[in-house]
């Protein structure tokens, strides 16, 4: 009775230690899936946090190549991408420390991101400089050239003038006196001499030019400028002579024989277009004013 009770007993005492083989066997293959699949996650998840922080330091180091954002910026996230890259790389982390790295990586993706907002910022101002200067560039040397252009006819002008001077020193110029100006209507076609501004139709100029016998039986041309109360050329028929960028009233040639002569010349102007007040009569010998006359119409 003894033995079969003692047989019995380590029947179950074997089914026992049978059982809990089985179990401590089926817990460790368990445990050993679950950290393979562990182990397999992680290092998917490394593979992804490795390529997204290459990605980001190549970014970073393409602008700090470019110079175009604040230096200490930029060496502070290659630094901490770098540390993230090595810390990765060993592959001694855990779950949590997984989940830490991501945290770090979306707070450099954010900086990141801000870093490419400045340098778009930095490059979009960098191209209005760049218009800027180029606009500012063609306009001085649009300025130059008008400069130039300036300073071209400025010395043109200067050489003129230092010509006539010196055609004025040299050359001698008729000798006028008793210069007159007078207006004039017409009756039956004949002029009367008038004061009358507003029924004058022609104005005469008369002066005497003294004798030269060194300009003996000589041609000479004298220009007549008359001029009204608001020093206006006054025109002949509508039309004015330009001579050098003077204008005349009218040209006046006649044969000089060497002794006192009297010359007279008229212009016509439209009846009723001359106003009351003083005009006058300049008398010019190519540009030179030899002579002038102030009369008055009423």
């Amino acid at each position: 009775m003894n033995v079969q009770d003692n047989k019995f007993n380590y029947k179950i005492i074997f089914v026992a230690l049978v059982a809990v083989i089985i179990g401590v066997l089926l817990a460790f293959y368990y445990s050993y899936a679950q950290s393979k699949s562990e182990i397999a996650f992680l290092e998917r998840e490394k593979a992804i946090l490795m390529q997204d922080l290459s990605l980001m330091k190549t970014d970073v180091d393409r602008l700090s190549a470019l110079n175009e954002v604040n230096e200490i910026e930029l060496e502070s996230s290659k630094y901490r991408i770098q540390q993230l890259l090595d810390s990765v790389g060993q592959l001694n982390f855990t779950v949590e420390k997984l989940r830490e790295y991501k945290s770090e990586l979306r707070r450099l993706e954010a900086k990141n991101d801000s870093l490419k907002l400045k340098n778009n910022f930095l490059r979009y101002n960098n191209m209005l400089l760049s218009e800027k200067y180029e606009k500012t560039k063609k306009e001085l040397e649009q300025l130059k050239g008008k400069s130039m252009s300036l300073a071209e006819a400025e010395a043109l002008q200067r050489k003129k003038i230092q010509e006539l001077n010196q055609e004025l020193k040299s050359k001698s110029y008729l000798t006028l006196q008793n210069t007159e100006g007078s207006g004039f209507r017409l009756r039956s076609g004949k002029p009367i001499n008038t004061n009358k501004a507003s029924i004058i139709e022609k104005l005469r100029g008369c002066v005497t030019v003294k004798a030269d016998i060194t300009e003996m039986n000589t041609t000479k041309v004298i220009y007549y400028q008359f001029l009204d109360p608001d020093m206006r050329v006054i025109e002949d028929n509508a039309n004015t002579i330009s001579v050098n960028g003077n204008v005349y009233s009218k040209r006046v040639e006649f044969k000089f024989s060497g002794e006192d002569t009297n010359i007279c010349d008229f212009i016509t102007i439209p009846q009723g277009s001359l106003q009351e007040g003083m005009y006058r009569l300049n008398i010019f010998e190519g540009q030179k004013l030899l002579s002038t006359s102030e009369f008055e119409l009423k």
